[in-house]
């Protein structure tokens, strides 16, 4: 049976309110390398590997996990963040000035439209991520992953069988991705064989996390 383990990425300056920059050079907050710091104390010393994807948040995430238990974080070419809308179309607004673009791009539901030279579609983001599953149970043994919340809300999304090809699909996947608990370092752990996977929350250290946003 394959054991895998995913975190995502810890508190970015971006998900902290501030204002937007480019997708993958969004550095952690102060808040996000003390938990970066502590999730790599929680996680399992027995990696076979560690794959991040090519965005410094999720990098930075690794760095204390790797260095604590002496493996260098692999770039995993399928593990790239959803960029929905070209930064340069949203450069220097908030999070709060962003959210009518991003509400009116999930409600459109057009898994083709391409937000800009920098964006993707949501068409090519599901590809990238049923890649990512077909190589699932060839990744080393207890490998721990470090992500992002729409990447990993995607892979439960298919894993559980659901579809991603109408308007609807697209649409109802982005309801059920707003409701599955991913604070920052949310850890799920994936234990799968034969193509049928299981995924386990751990609300435990997401209560540890939380801690450390409050003291």
């Amino acid at each position: 049976m394959a054991r895998l383990t995913f975190v995502r990425h810890a508190q970015s300056v971006a998900n902290a309110g501030g204002r937007t920059l480019p997708h993958p050079t969004i550095p952690l907050s102060s808040t996000g390398q003390a938990q970066a710091a502590w999730i790599a104390t929680q996680l399992p010393v027995d990696a076979g590997a560690v794959h991040v994807s090519k965005f410094d948040r999720a990098r930075a995430t690794a760095g204390p996990y790797c260095a604590r238990i002496g493996i260098d974080a692999q770039v995993h070419r399928l593990m790239h963040e959803f960029s929905a809308i070209d930064p340069a179309r949203i450069e220097g607004l908030t999070g709060e000035q962003r959210r009518p673009l991003t509400e009116a791009y999930w409600a459109r539901g057009d898994r083709d439209a391409r937000m800009g030279d920098a964006a993707d579609t949501f068409g090519e983001f599901v590809a990238c991520v049923d890649g990512f599953i077909d190589g699932m149970e060839a990744l080393a043994e207890g490998s721990v992953l470090f992500g992002h919340g729409i990447w990993f809300g995607l892979l439960a999304w298919r894993l559980m069988g659901f579809e991603a090809d109408t308007p609807d699909d697209m649409r109802a996947f982005r309801a059920f991705q707003v409701a599955l608990p991913m604070p920052n370092c949310a850890v799920y752990e994936l234990t799968g064989t034969g193509g049928q996977w299981h995924l386990r929350y751990r609300a435990d250290l997401a209560r540890g996390i939380a801690h450390l946003a409050t003291d």
